[in-house]
């Protein structure tokens, strides 16, 4: 078995025994989401947090080891087996993070969990980032427009750009929330980093059609 995979059943592991030993300290009912007030605004049995926690890591981890399997040819994921797992343990790890965030707060600790959630979220798009550019054609991870699906010239050169989008609004993110700016600021900036890489594909994807390099 992969070692991203031995890592990621042991995060689970740990966020499933962490799970174990708080709940008879957890009130019947905790928060599970949070407005951008930090306020929270939804509620959940705390039983579900068996399927918030370690149940959706476990799912991760079985779809990311089921899709391969599924992959059409030319769309395989053999190509960048490690990257793929990579983002699969980033993925995993996260939400082990979130996770704990919901935790700790159902424990009755006083923090402002929007603001860690949004933390976390901006790390994941840094983290995702740095290995963007590794992502080969597949219709599972990556910026799968049609025009960057279409050709492997255009998918390299989208994801080589969106690495770098990625890892710029994260950090821009995450400068939003160390110095205490407002919240919706960093998503601003995850969204624009998200959503250029698109546009890039549709661009160049135009460009090489008009040189005829297609």
């Amino acid at each position: 078995m992969s070692r991203y995979y031995l890592v990621g059943i042991a995060v689970t592991i740990v966020v499933l025994l962490a799970s174990i030993l708080a709940y008879p300290s957890l009130p019947p009912s905790i928060a599970t989401h949070w407005g951008m007030d930090g306020q929270p605004n939804g509620f959940s049995p705390k039983w579900a947090l068996f399927l918030v926690g370690p149940g959706l890591m476990t799912g991760i981890m079985v779809l990311t080891y089921c899709l391969p399997w599924l992959s059409p040819k030319s769309f395989e994921v053999d190509s960048f087996r490690s990257t793929y797992l990579q983002v699969m343990l980033v993925m995993v790890s996260m939400l082990g993070y979130f996770f704990a965030a919901i935790l700790w707060a159902g424990l009755g600790h006083r923090f402002n969990v929007s603001r860690a959630v949004i933390g976390g979220v901006c790390l994941l798009f840094v983290l995702l980032g740095n290995v963007m550019g590794k992502i080969r054609r597949n219709f599972y991870i990556g910026v799968r427009t049609p025009w960057a699906l279409s050709n492997d010239r255009v998918w390299n050169a989208t994801h080589r750009f969106a690495a770098k989008t990625f890892v710029v609004g994260g950090l821009l993110g995450l400068a939003v929330i160390a110095f205490g700016l407002a919240g919706w600021l960093a998503f601003v900036a995850l969204t624009v980093g998200a959503l250029v890489p698109v546009v890039y594909s549709l661009v160049f994807y135009k460009q090489l059609q008009r040189r005829g390099e297609l």
